[in-house]
């Protein structure tokens, strides 16, 4: 009953968010009009899917100490965005009237290569936030169909239509008031929950006595135990992750849309940076927590719901169940708003037959029900893919949207150029690489981020750049 409500509570917000959905800009960027406390929370939830709560806590319960690493590489990723990219794109955004990422990077109409950059950067979006977005559905229809007992096709779509009515019915006011909810509910549980856990082992001294104990020999290897060689693979290939945090479009619009009004930017920041720390630190802590109480888990992405069930009466379990929900949900949400915008106002589609809001919600619509498609039909891999579409997207946009930002123009060869080799490295280096390879997380994110960087960079005007 408790998970019944909130999710009418989210369909709430969607009706009464629509009184302010009346155009384009107001759909996609909510008329730029974002406080500090929405901006912040709705972009922190957004970057922060179920990989966050299940992955990161299942990592330390397998890896032990060495998923550590997570913690700066994610909260650096916070930093980069929102000290760097930030005031820098929504100076940009606002001069140049642009909506979208692509529009920001293709440049104004007219401007040579507009269009085959428009395309690269649609087709890169599209299918990595279909991806994505499939494979958020598939795991809240889990969710759902391990809570209400109902079949996964019936809870895929329930769970599908609940993120598409809010979103269909308010845009970005009603994905970025939603996320705000659910991302102070993954904050809520992220304080909760490690404390109770570490509280049952006994403080923090019987916390390091029985990770010291467990049965891998590794589990206090700050590089699970590799030689020196595969152990920088290792850690440098977790600290990329942080570099795709300026690549994900359904993060930076959030920048997009903020209000330029004094100290918005700042309290921002510190909202956002903080819900971090509390976050990760929370979900590393789960994981090691976890490790010592549940020792024989099969799976170590269950540690985080085990934890729940074992330390919590039902009612707070629902209400912790109901966070994993919402790190799905507000992820899929604004990646559906992106992935509506990219085929509306940069492709264009239906532009002579429909009023611009008419369309973006009719592809809202499609693209839902496509997705929904993928996620019913689709294996178990799709969702291990999530961190595949944040490498893609974070090495084809990414570094030339930071240079483009902080630096000046860049060359329009120079632009589709790095956006196209930062996407194929990345996919390359995912399909043809072991995942057992310690060094497949360098060559996915990282070698194909430097690439793109270099390629930005050599292709920078000498005059009339932009600074920050």
């Amino acid at each position: 009953d408790l998970l019944a409500g909130y999710k009418l509570a989210l369909v709430g917000i969607g009706l009464a968010c629509r009184k302010r959905t009346h155009d384009e800009v107001d759909f996609y960027l909510g008329g730029r009009r974002l406080g500090s406390l929405v901006a912040a929370i709705s972009a922190s939830a957004s970057s922060s899917s179920a990989w966050t709560l299940l992955g990161v806590s299942g990592a330390a319960y397998a890896w032990g100490l060495a998923a550590v690493w997570l913690f700066p590489s994610c909260v650096g990723g916070f930093l980069l965005n929102w000290f760097l990219l930030a005031p820098a794109l929504r100076r940009l955004s606002r001069r140049d009237n642009s909506v979208t990422v692509t529009e920001v990077l293709a440049g104004r109409p007219g401007a040579p290569l507009r269009s085959a950059i428009t395309l690269a950067c649609s087709l890169i979006i599209l299918v990595s936030l279909g991806t994505y977005v499939a494979s958020q559905f598939q795991g809240a229809g889990k969710t759902f169909s391990e809570t209400f007992d109902i079949s996964l096709t019936s809870a895929v779509l329930i769970g599908s239509a609940i993120v598409v009515f809010y979103t269909l019915l308010g845009g970005f006011w009603a994905v970025s008031v939603t996320d705000t909810l659910q991302g102070l509910l993954m904050a809520a549980t992220s304080l909760l929950l490690p404390l109770v856990a570490l509280s049952a082992v006994g403080g923090v001294g019987a916390l390091a006595d029985g990770m010291a104990a467990a049965a891998d020999g590794t589990f206090l290897s700050l590089a699970r135990g590799f030689p020196a060689v595969s152990a920088v693979g290792f850690v440098l290939g977790l600290l990329g992750i942080g570099l795709g945090y300026p690549g994900q479009p359904h993060v930076v619009n959030r920048f997009m849309a903020l209000k330029d009004a004094p100290g918005v930017l700042r309290r921002a920041r510190i909202i956002a940076v903080s819900w971090a720390v509390v976050v990760y630190a929370g979900m590393l802590t789960v994981g090691w927590c976890g490790r010592v109480l549940l020792p024989g888990l099969g799976d170590p992405e269950v540690v985080f719901i085990a934890l729940t069930h074992e330390l919590f009466h039902p009612v707070l379990s629902g209400v912790i169940l109901a966070a994993v929900l919402s790190a799905i949900m507000s992820t899929a949400d604004s990646q559906l708003l992106v992935a509506s915008s990219t085929v509306t106002r940069d492709l264009g589609v239906g532009r002579s037959r429909f009023s611009p809001l008419v369309r973006s919600r009719l592809v809202v619509l499609a693209l839902s029900a496509g997705a929904a498609g993928g996620a019913l039909v689709g294996s178990q891999e799709i969702f291990s893919r999530v961190l595949f579409a944040w490498a893609a997207m974070g090495a084809a946009f990414g570094p030339v949207l930071l240079v483009v930002t902080l630096k000046g123009e860049v060359r329009p060869k120079a632009k589709l150029v790095s956006i196209v080799v930062g996407a194929l490295l990345s996919v390359g280096c995912f399909y043809l690489l072991a995942s057992a390879n310690p060094w497949k997380g360098t060559f996915e994110r990282v070698a194909p981020f430097l690439a793109a960087l270099a390629v930005a960079l050599w292709g920078l005007r000498r005059r009339g750049t932009r600074t920050a």
